[in-house]
C-alpha cells in the first residue's frame, strides 16, 4: 500500500478535517459531502487545495 493511501486511512485525519471545517464556520456534514463528491475528480494540487476548509466559501443554509 502506498504511503498516500495509508495517510488517507489514518484515523486522525477525519476528525481533524471536521474540526477545521467547524473552526472555519462551515456546516460539517455539507462540507464533507461536498469534498467527498468533488475529490475523486480533483486532478491537480490546486484542485485539492481548493477543497481545504480555509478555501471553501460558507455553504448557504438553504443547501443544508
Amino acid at each position: 500500500m502506498s504511503s498516500s493511501r495509508r495517510i488517507i486511512h489514518s484515523p486522525i485525519i477525519l476528525p481533524s478535517v471536521v474540526e477545521t471545517a467547524k473552526a472555519n464556520g462551515l456546516e460539517r456534514y455539507q462540507y464533507l459531502r461536498q469534498v467527498l463528491t468533488v475529490l475523486p475528480q480533483a486532478e491537480t494540487v490546486e484542485a485539492i487545495e481548493s477543497l481545504l476548509p480555509r478555501a471553501v466559501k460558507k455553504i448557504p443554509a438553504e443547501t443544508r
